[in-house]
């Protein structure tokens, strides 16, 4: 394979340029956006201690969980 393209310079240029160029259509054609929409991963948890104040549902739920 090597050695048709030695033979044949100008296949390998014209494979070269039209392989630029579409890479460089394809670029273009790309949606990029500065600031993407990304929701980041969010966890919800319901801890409840009945009859405990909030300090020690603090010290002993919440930032254990955390």
């Amino acid at each position: 394979m090597a050695k048709f393209f030695i033979n044949r310079p100008i296949v390998a240029m014209v494979l070269s340029i039209l392989m630029t160029l579409i890479g460089l259509v394809a670029m273009v054609g790309l949606p990029i956006a500065q600031f993407p929409n990304i929701v980041p991963p969010e966890i919800k948890v319901n801890a409840t201690y009945t009859g405990a104040d909030a300090l020690t549902v603090e010290q002993a739920v919440s930032t254990p969980i955390e």
